[in-house]
């Protein structure tokens, strides 16, 4: 199909979901640029070879693979037109985002209980990376949830229906990828010494 044909609503509705994909696309060159760093960085003299990631990174794997989960039967359930479990399932989304966040922090915290911080004397190229990573993601994960909100508030105003979900499905897609992100992130981050 030319992308040119169809109505106005049709090139609409495919540009905003190109744009989406030309940033993801340029999120993972970046995270993929970081992480490279990560591994060359990694024969340095001062590296830390037995460093563990906090329990709290371990808990907000587990907590951002379950939004993803409540953000699609979300999807689902605006699908079927079943509106209360729709907001339900947001809600839960919401909620499962902002603890994923407090748990990052958390593991900052354990992070700096161990003596390593950002920067400073007590700092440490390892630490400064995995701070670098997180961070980065975390502030991808806050315009996930402004992204959630809107959604939120525009299912409220009965925005979305079976054939209107666009800017529903933006914000999915966007969902899915940080929470498929941040696996690879900890997966790479555990594993990756």
């Amino acid at each position: 199909m030319d992308l040119t044909e169809g109505t106005l609503e049709e090139k609409n509705s495919r540009a905003k979901k190109m744009m989406l994909w030309f940033g993801i696309i340029s999120l993972i060159m970046s995270f993929a640029g970081w992480t490279s760093a990560f591994v060359v960085s990694s024969s340095r003299p001062d590296w830390l070879k037995d460093f563990q990631l906090p329990n709290a990174f371990i808990i907000s794997t587990i907590v951002i693979m379950l939004s993803s989960g409540s953000f699609f039967l979300a999807k689902n359930a605006l699908k079927n037109g079943k509106r209360q479990a729709t907001t339900l399932f947001l809600f839960i989304t919401l909620i499962l985002g902002i603890i994923f966040i407090f748990n990052q922090f958390s593991g900052f915290q354990q992070i700096i209980d161990l003596g390593y911080n950002f920067t400073g004397p007590t700092s440490n190229v390892t630490m400064s990376y995995i701070y670098l990573i997180a961070v980065v993601h975390i502030l991808h994960v806050i315009v996930g949830i402004i992204c959630l909100l809107v959604v939120i508030y525009n299912h409220f105003k009965q925005k979305y229906n079976v054939s209107k979900m666009l800017g529903f499905e933006l914000a999915s897609t966007f969902w899915h990828f940080i929470d498929i992100l941040w696996v690879y992130l900890f997966l790479f981050l555990y594993f990756i010494r």
